[in-house]
């Protein structure tokens, strides 16, 4: 099922959304930045702000009272800025992955917006190329990686985000 995140699932999300990305557990799943970066990719500070404010939407996927897929969504004027699509390590590749882009779609579409955009980071070519299959189209785009305590570059290659769009 796919609802709307709310303050309680903060510690389910940052659990989640970090074990997905970062760290051995992410390893489990093909979408794992743990190749190329260290510590965390949130905080529930920061997730705790996300939903606070009111333009951020975070999709959370429950199957039997856990939270194994979640979505952040961004208004920003006239599109919706699409962010940490994340799905459980061991579920990935099970179709949960294209049921959020499908609801990303349709909040966007109920919202009256005309596109959705996200970064990539560039080496994630897999990835690219994922969204790709989904309809997203590279725009060319380009915007440095941020460095952050957060954010550890381990890569040797130099990254920076790709900009994605589709027209919904």
């Amino acid at each position: 099922m796919i609802s709307i995140a709310t303050l309680a699932d903060v510690p389910a999300l940052h659990t989640l959304i970090n074990s997905a990305y970062r760290g051995e557990t992410s390893k489990k799943g093909w979408t794992t930045e743990a190749n190329i970066l260290s510590g965390k990719r949130t905080t529930e500070e920061e997730l705790t702000q996300t939903i606070l404010d009111p333009k951020n939407t975070i999709l959370k996927y429950t199957q039997e009272n856990t939270i194994i897929g979640s979505v952040l969504l961004v208004v920003k004027k006239d599109q919706l800025y699409l962010g940490m699509l994340t799905v459980s390590p061991e579920l990935q590749n099970s179709g949960i992955g294209k049921k959020m882009l499908a609801e990303a779609e349709n909040h966007a579409k109920a919202l009256g917006l005309s596109s959705i955009i996200m970064t990539v980071i560039s080496v994630r070519e897999e990835l690219i190329a994922w969204y790709k299959r989904h309809g997203y189209e590279d725009t060319g785009a380009r915007e440095a990686f941020p460095e952050s305590d957060i954010h550890i570059t381990t890569s040797k290659e130099p990254l920076e985000f790709i900009y994605l769009e589709k027209k919904v």
